[in-house]
């Protein structure tokens, strides 16, 4: 059986992405104390990409059930490659954004890398205004702060993204 591992690799990130969007949803464990209109959009982009995110990945409970199949063992173990290397970036560090982390992510993989440049089904994802998240969670906040916290959220997801891209399945 073939593999292509670009689209195994391109899953996992997608449904890593989907996990991170639906653990964080809604919750209110994450204030940055940022403008009402701010914290809208970012709740707006995140409904809209966590949709989309959910059309090309299936339930977590397939992926369990189905673990033993060859492609979805290597997806699982694409995810955890992401999962772990993002734990140990975060390991010393307390202050997350998940919302700028999970763009910064996405758009590293399919505008910075091109991956899946020519496929269909993500095409959602190659044609995202990442710009523009960019510039209203960087050039229109006030808040240093939180700029600060979103340009590490940038150099994480960087940094990860090309360490994954480089990751073999073995």
């Amino acid at each position: 059986m073939i593999i292509n591992l670009s689209k195994i690799k391109t899953e996992a990130l997608l449904l890593l992405c989907k996990d991170l969007i639906s653990s964080y949803e809604n919750s209110e464990d994450i204030d940055f104390s940022i403008d009402k209109n701010i914290k809208d959009y970012i709740d707006e982009i995140s409904k809209d990409i966590l949709k989309e995110l959910k059309k090309v990945t299936r339930d977590n409970d397939f992926y369990i059930k189905n673990k033993s199949s060859s492609r979805i063992k290597s997806i699982l173990k694409a995810y955890n490659f992401i999962n772990k290397e993002l734990s140990l970036e975060f390991q010393d560090s307390v202050e997350f954004n998940p919302s700028m982390l999970y763009i910064s992510l996405l758009a590293m993989w399919f505008k910075e890398l091109e991956k899946e440049s020519k496929s269909k089904e993500y095409i959602y994802f190659l044609i995202y205004p990442y710009s523009n998240v960019y510039d209203k969670l960087l050039l229109n906040i006030k808040d240093e702060k939180f700029r600060n916290l979103n340009i590490k959220m940038i150099d994480i997801a960087e940094r990860v993204i090309l360490k994954y891209d480089k990751y073999l399945l073995k």
